[in-house]
């Protein structure tokens, strides 16, 4: 082992389990070896050579007044940062010693708006990955979130692995500490991985253990706490222990700030998957960027816990009518009082985040500062009222919301803080000036008798020019020379006997006495005692204002949530939206609705939605690019938007409190994870189709597009009529399939509607007007034409078309004669055209006089038996008769379509086995080994 320095690191080092280790040495914290490289090229530190024993070791550091931001910078990138303290020993030396583990989640530096949820997930017994959806849903998960900066912690337990995973997507926390069952199970993990930008940390497993995990809890928040809040779940409470374990082992102070847990039921709020969350883009867009989603669009708070409260609201939305209701109002209080409203947002401009300086008031990083911006900011809830006294506002929630405060009780600690901390204290809390006079006496006494000495001092160089008859004499400190009268060369001869000479300079010469020797050991004691005082005093004040907390907390949300509605009808007023009618039925109407994104960058067309128990299924077709995403998206927001207690953009609407929102618009390939995009589309499709009940909100664009296109219509089809008979969710589905729109004649719940389009002299525009009725084509073409596709293929493609609907012939043009088009130099022989009608009913061409288009030899040559004349049934292919048998065994209508799907892929499968081993088996016949060609 290495001695010094070096060795001390590289010992402490072993002694953790964190990525990197900050040491203290004197004023710098140090990196050392492998470290000191790495933090080299993650911070751009300079990095030099520290020489050990004969040994040469990287060192890079930082000054102790600096290390925050580079602390945050590194667990930002999900880093875990160890700082081991320097102090001294009794023989006068010094040691370091580990003192906090800095992780991502427990990191108390951050100065973001965002919440940085800490959280632990429970499996309530070891998930499987066998494939078998019942497997996947019957485990029940607990979950707790802390957010170490603010001090808020909640805990829950739901029923399955969607909903862990929605739950885990919502909160967005900084850092994840799996539960041992968990850590088995690899899709969770993935999905962690995938959805959220949480570092993965993996404790202790004792740290889970459910008497572990109870005894933490309580002793954290008090013996009687989870009975009180109604917190039964032994998995919420195991999840809960773990957050509390896990924090105190970190040893960042963390644990000081979490006061109150609560406990939440996820059914009241509006179920909202990790995927939903991410296709409507509520907190960033599908390219991972803030800016073009929702929340971004109707953020317009003026303070920090105002816009995390906006983002809570926006991603759990409320199935409480009262609740929205209550919202509402405030919303619309403000909206129609514009003088009042900007009134308020000035005195709320003037808040800082009570929230987070209750945490850092609890955990000890409180400075003078803070205290200053905690009594300034408790005198913003009397202000507001003071605003909207006389209002119209006077009335609203927005003055239940601050009048439900113990405004006695912060009255008084504004007041304590005010006669306590001076105006203008120093930035460490260890050295004097923190404190007005009249706050105590002994201090009072002392600064008296500081004050005495420093006039004292502050008098002597008159008085020793006057005594002495010494021109140019100043008296000043330094740290070296300490206290000393300064005097010029010219003059220094005539100095008295008494002056004792401590340095000459170029032009003077400084000297001391005895005197003021003396006074300068008396002012350093003062000093030092008045700052041992202050800072005893000021931490006792500091744990005054840390005991009051929860107090904090509660004034700080009371901010946050008149922030919320002031910045809601900002936006209602700027963008003409109005007050939705929030109701128990099924209704969905909206008229003249609006995109709450889209409309900010284009000229938008509204459009109006009508949805009730009679009509819940809305089948909507149109031509690509004309807006039928948009139309759905904008459905969704508004029923969001309308449950989080927001007005919406629209004319009017009347939302029906919805108990979960899903949507499947689009899947993007996810190869590298082992998932197609078919895959992740029926993986979605499975979901909701499990998920979603009568009263939820499902969003569907396209369905089974990524598959052939019978397979396609048959899954469209059969989850239309799922979601029609079985769940009875509403629903809009976008599609292609033109074959669906029929369902509208044979289903009495399911409607047509289409986006409109019109062509003129073959020039087509996109209206964006929603009507009824299914669209009649869907100007593929002319979108293909829009996107840049090259002209002879346009042109092509539509003659194509115009054939196939008219059930005429297609020449399909081969590549021409006697030109060396393959590259090997080989001649390519020369191809006649092809006479080919494409039979709907085979889902295949056939060739114009009947047969399959295509010459013997090509469908020997590329494997598959030739088609049977089209004047003939079809031979069945090897094996059928044996699906055939089992098709005419099974309800489709009362096979749920996933299983359904399972099924189908199955019999498919089996077909395909049984032709290519016979084609494999003809084929083996007619090789000629020697010339390997095909025989006829």
């Amino acid at each position: 082992m290495t001695d010094g320095i070096v060795g001390e690191f590289l010992s402490l080092k072993e002694e953790t389990d964190a990525d990197l280790l900050a040491m203290q040495c004197g004023d710098f914290y140090e990196f050392f070896a492998e470290d000191a490289e790495f933090v080299g090229r993650e911070l751009d530190l300079k990095v030099s050579q520290k020489s050990s024993h004969g040994s040469s070791y990287p060192m890079a550091g930082v000054p102790l007044s600096e290390l925050s931001p580079y602390l945050k910078a590194l667990v930002e990138k999900g880093y875990r940062v160890a700082v081991a303290d320097q102090y001294e020993t009794d023989g006068g030396g010094h040691a370091r010693e580990i003192t906090k583990v800095v992780t991502p989640g427990t990191f108390l530096g951050t100065h973001d708006a965002d919440a940085q949820y800490l959280a632990a997930i429970v499996a309530d017994r070891e998930a499987t990955d066998s494939g078998d959806r019942s497997a996947e849903t019957d485990t029940a998960y607990g979950l707790a979130f802390a957010d170490v900066t603010t001090g808020r912690f909640t805990a829950t337990a739901v029923e399955d692995r969607d909903a862990a995973r929605a739950e885990l997507h919502r909160f967005g926390p900084a850092e994840v500490i799996p539960g041992p069952a968990v850590r088995t199970d690899e899709p969770m993990l993935s999905a962690i991985r995938e959805e959220t930008d949480a570092t993965l940390s993996l404790p202790e497993a004792e740290l889970f253990a459910p008497g572990r995990a109870r005894h933490a809890v309580r002793e954290q928040f008090g013996s009687s706490t989870p009975e009180a809040i109604g917190l039964e779940s032994t998995l919420a409470i195991r999840a809960a222990g773990a957050v509390v374990g896990y924090a105190e082992e970190t040893g960042a102070g963390v644990t000081a700030a979490m006061t109150r847990l609560q406990a939440y039921e996820p059914g009241d709020h509006v179920a909202l998957d990790a995927t939903t969350q991410r296709n409507l883009e509520l907190a960033e867009t599908m390219q991972g960027n803030r800016e073009g989603s929702l929340f971004a669009t109707v953020d317009h708070t003026v303070t920090t816990p105002g816009r995390r409260l906006l983002r809570e609201w926006l991603a759990r939305p409320r199935r409480d009518r009262a609740e929205i209701g209550r919202r509402l109002d405030a919303v619309e209080a403000f909206a129609s009082a514009a003088l009042a409203r900007d009134q308020v947002r000035d005195v709320l401009g003037e808040a800082a985040d009570l929230e987070r300086l209750g945490s850092r008031a609890a955990n000890g990083s409180a400075d003078a500062r803070d205290l200053l911006s905690v009594r300034d900011t408790l005198a913003v809830p009397h202000r507001l009222l003071e605003a909207i006294d006389g209002t119209e506002l006077e009335a609203s929630p927005i003055a239940e919301t601050l009048r439900g405060l113990d405004l006695e009780t912060v009255r008084g600690v504004r007041k304590e803080l005010a006669e306590a901390l001076a105006e203008d204290p120093p930035d460490s809390v260890t050295q004097g000036g923190l404190f007005r006079r009249g706050y105590d006496e002994e201090l009072d006494e002392v600064i008296e008798r500081h004050e005495a000495v420093r006039e004292w001092l502050d008098g002597l160089a008159d008085r020793e020019r006057k005594r002495h008859g010494l021109s140019h004499v100043t008296v000043d400190r330094n740290k070296t020379d300490g206290y000393y009268i300064q005097v010029g060369k010219s003059v220094a001869d005539r100095v008295p006997e008494h002056y004792r000479e401590v340095k000459t300079l170029k032009n003077s010469k400084r000297f001391t006495t005895d005197e003021l020797e003396e006074r300068e050991r008396e002012v350093l004691r003062l000093e030092e005692a008045r700052g041992d005082l202050e800072h005893e005093l000021f931490c006792e004040l500091r744990e005054r204002v840390a005991g009051r907390a929860e107090l904090l907390q509660d004034v700080g949300r009371a901010i946050a949530a008149v922030d919320v509605f002031a910045a809601l009808a900002e936006h209602a007023a700027v963008n003409g939206w109005t007050r939705p009618t929030v109701t128990d039925g099924d209704e969905l109407s909206i008229e003249a609705g609006r995109h709450p994104v889209v409309e900010q960058s284009t000229e938008f067309v509204p459009n109006d939605l009508a949805m009730d128990e009679r009509r819940r299924f809305l089948l909507v077709t149109g031509p690509n690019m004309s807006g039928k995403s948009t139309y759905m998206r904008q459905a969704a927001l508004i029923a969001l938007l309308a449950q989080a207690g927001s007005f919406v953009p629209a004319r009017e609407a009347t939302v029906g409190v919805v108990d979960g929102i899903y949507t499947r618009v689009g899947a993007l390939d996810e190869l590298a994870e082992g998932r197609s995009t078919f895959m992740v589309e029926m993986q979605e499709l499975s979901n909701i189709l499990h998920s979603a009940t009568e009263n939820s909100l499902v969003i569907l664009d396209e369905v089974g597009r990524g598959t052939a296109t019978y397979d396609g219509i048959s899954i469209a089809w059969a989850a239309t009529e799922y979601l029609h008979n079985e769940i009875g969710a509403k629903t809009l589905f976008a599609t292609h399939y033109h074959e669906l729109t029929t369902l509208a004649e044979h289903l009495p719940r399911v409607e047509n509607v289409h986006v409109a389009a019109e062509e003129r002299d073959g020039d087509v525009t996109f209206l964006r007007t929603i009507r009824e009725g299914p669209t009649d084509r869907s100007y593929g073409i002319h979108v293909a034409d829009l996107a840049g596709v090259p002209e002879p293929v346009v042109s092509r493609a539509d003659e194509v078309l115009g054939r196939l609907r008219e059930e005429k012939a297609i020449e399909a043009r081969g590549s021409g004669g006697g030109s060396d088009e393959s590259g090997d130099g080989r001649e390519q022989e020369a191809t006649e055209p092809i006479q080919a009608v494409f039979d709907l009913s085979s889902g295949s061409f056939r060739s114009g006089d009947g047969g399959s288009g295509r010459s013997d030899d090509d469908h020997e040559l590329d494997g598959r038996t030739a088609v049977a004349d089209r004047e003939d049934i079809p031979e069945l292919p090897p094996g059928a008769d044996d699906v055939l048998e089992e098709l005419s065994e099974t309800d489709v209508n009362e096979t749920p379509p996933v299983e359904l799907m399972a099924k189908v892929q199955e019999w498919q499968e089996r077909i395909d086995g049984e032709r290519n081993s016979e084609i494999d088996g003809e084929r083996n016949g007619e090789i000629d080994g020697s010339e390997g060609t095909l025989e006829r």
